[in-house]
């Protein structure tokens, strides 16, 4: 009898860019080596509970955008308790075809229809090109493309494997209003012990503070003290009371290297609550483990505080 497959959810339905970082996760081997099933899901949210509720062994979702910056969405579905944790990174670089059922022109386009995301980065272009269009808002891109085939938009902003998908004409390849614009995505799977440091990883945190004057200022400067870079602070409504917040906060290093596993501890005493999202291997070389100097110093004074409770001689 042969193994079950590994079963991955991503924001589907298909032909979403998602669903091409999901290619990418698998064949770098994050999924491990058997067959995948892909469980298309409606939302980040519903993808992340996927794997929290066990229907699913890992999610893939978009985390980040160059054009319209946090998808805050997968933000929400992370800080949950969370129960899950990120254990890979890919970036896309991102342009979409203009699809439309076949013997349709654009001047005969009235409603084009993407996900909000994609919109950020074709508004330019349809403003200039079809601008009497009305935009449609889908739950993805590829749910866009099938807006499309089922008639209730005239064309769709989404990947070009969509077209093939639901049967589609391609009339423009290539739109983005930025050009070189990339999407960050997650691989996400239940909470586990987190691999091994690479010298090049990013942590992710989530923690809420006393609403109290200065106490964003002393959690950050935990970090800065011991030279840990902070590559990404979001803050996010708690939706309990009006005017506080839950942050969300990139780290470069590994929560394994001592400058970020002593902040961390530190950011614990001062915190509410502190979850953690997990350590994993960044794909930009500047997330990589705190300044050499910083370090040797704090791994000497780990070294004092060991030999002191040992009955060492002390240097």
């Amino acid at each position: 009898m042969s193994d079950a497959p590994t079963v991955v959810a991503y924001l589907g339905p298909a032909g979403t860019f998602t669903e091409e970082a999901l290619y990418k996760f698998a064949d770098a081997g994050v999924f491990g080596d058997g067959e995948i099933e892909q469980l298309p899901a409606k939302s980040p949210q519903e993808a992340v509970d996927a794997v929290r509720h066990g229907t699913a062994q890992f999610a893939v979702v978009a985390i980040e955008n160059f054009v319209d910056g946090p998808v805050t969405p997968t933000f929400d579905a992370l800080d949950q308790g969370s129960n899950v944790q990120i254990i890979a990174e890919e970036e896309l670089d991102i342009a979409f075809s203009i699809m439309v059922r076949p013997g349709t022109s654009l001047a005969d386009v009235k409603t084009l229809a993407t996900h909000p995301v994609g919109y950020q980065q074709v508004k330019n272009w349809m403003a200039t090109t079809i601008p009497d269009a009305m935009y449609l808002s889908a739950s993805s891109n590829g749910a866009g493309a099938q807006m499309v085939a089922e008639g209730t938009a005239d064309a769709a902003a989404a990947p070009s494997r969509a077209a093939e998908l639901f049967g589609l004409e391609r009339l423009v390849d290539d739109v983005a209003d930025v050009r070189g614009a990339r999407t960050r995505f997650v691989a996400v799977q239940a909470q586990a012990a987190v691999s091994e440091p690479t010298g090049h990883d990013r942590t992710s945190v989530i923690f809420s503070l006393p609403n109290v004057p200065g106490s964003l200022v002393r959690a950050l400067n935990e970090f800065a003290i011991r030279g840990v870079d902070l590559t990404r602070i979001e803050s996010r409504p708690t939706r309990k009371v009006f005017g506080t917040y839950r942050f969300h906060l990139d780290i470069s290093g590994h929560i394994r290297d001592i400058p970020v596993a002593e902040a961390l501890r530190a950011l614990h005493l001062q915190a509410e609550e502190l979850v953690f999202v997990g350590s994993w291997p960044s794909n930009r070389t500047e997330d990589s483990t705190p300044q050499t100097d910083q370090l040797a110093k704090l791994q000497k004074a780990d070294e004092w505080v060991r030999a002191a409770s040992e009955g060492r001689k002390l240097n």
